[in-house]
């Protein structure tokens, strides 16, 4: 199913289409399908009735919300980022900067529950909150992965679940928190950097689970460069393709390039991330399932550490993936 955009949304920098919505509750076949024509053409898609339950979503949400209502020092308590903990506009260590506040965790439980320590006020409650929520997250990222390699016909049915499935998985949970800017409209004009809340970028990891509170400022690029407005739907998921899978499907994958505006509503702007990663030891490279005479491995072969190296060396907007082509292809 695709639903169009409101009409509304469409200025002269940005453009109304159908964003693909997955229903998770058709025929699995049917889904699997479904997702992989979304990966291919989107690298990004909408999936509802996912099962998370709701108690476990806004729970969450109400222990960011206590956290990023705290009072600067407080909150920098818990920081500063490098890379997880507590940030404030800076995104990264090369100069990019945004109108938002973050806080960023490791999704392994011993690391939430120190953590949670330095966060909340009541650290059970947040450690809890946050615990069930990654392990619900996870869930549902590791059927949509099984539902793409039965859609692609690889024989391992988990191969790429398998990788944030592991118990030394890189996967991170990231809280992204877009305070009022001036209540002016970003769209109106073009964007400028001060407009501008998390700048254009693809995701380095797998997959990508986003949600957001009921306020818009998410963006994807659509293939012709125009930028393409994402309604916010509190109870529902988006999936983002990320690098790692794009290589690992040899590039029939697009990890699709997205952005967020500064929040320019009266209301602050919520959005919860879980970052799906394979273990940092972990060999990422083209399944040879998608590697043939006619079609060569497009990427060299690199280790998630190594990756995530290059990723944290250059400026949030750069194409990491240049850095690991093959050498037919520089």
């Amino acid at each position: 199913m695709v639903v169009p955009l409101p009409t509304s949304m469409i200025t002269k920098k940005t453009r109304a289409v159908g964003i693909p919505v997955i229903d998770l509750s058709l025929d699995r076949s049917t889904v699997s399908e479904l997702i992989v024509k979304a990966c291919e053409e989107y690298g990004f898609f909408k999936v509802i009735n996912h099962g998370v339950p709701n108690e476990i979503i806004s729970g969450l949400e109400d222990e960011s919300l206590h956290f990023f209502d705290k009072s600067t020092d407080d909150k920098q308590r818990a920081g500063p980022a490098n890379p997880f903990g507590y940030g404030l506009k800076n995104i990264g260590l090369n100069g990019d900067k945004g109108e938002l506040e973050y806080l960023l965790l490791h999704t392994n439980p011993f690391s939430i529950t120190e953590r949670s320590k330095i966060i909340s006020n009541e650290p059970e409650n947040f450690n809890c909150a946050a615990n069930d929520y990654i392990e619900a997250v996870r869930e549902l990222a590791s059927e949509i992965l099984d539902l793409l390699a039965e859609g692609l016909w690889v024989p391992d049915k988990y191969a790429f679940s398998r990788l944030i499935r592991d118990v030394q998985s890189d996967s991170v949970l990231r809280f992204n928190h877009y305070p009022p800017v001036n209540n002016r409209d970003p769209s109106s004009k073009p964007c400028k950097d001060d407009q501008i809340g998390f700048g254009e970028h693809s995701d380095p990891q797998i997959l990508t689970v986003l949600r957001s509170n009921d306020v818009a400022g998410l963006e994807i690029s659509s293939h012709d460069g125009l930028w393409v407005s994402v309604p916010p739907d509190p109870p529902q998921f988006y999936v983002i393709v990320g690098d790692a899978f794009r290589v690992l499907t040899n590039g029939r994958f697009v990890s699709v390039r997205h952005r967020a505006l500064a929040n320019s509503s009266r209301k602050s702007r919520i959005s919860i991330m879980y970052f799906g990663a394979p273990p940092l030891s972990a060999t990422v490279s083209p399944l040879p399932e998608f590697v043939s005479p006619q079609n060569p491995s497009r990427y060299k072969p690199f280790t998630w550490g190594e990756y995530k190296k290059a990723a944290y060396s250059l400026r949030l907007g750069d194409c990491r993936l240049n850095l690991f082509k093959a050498s037919f292809q520089q």
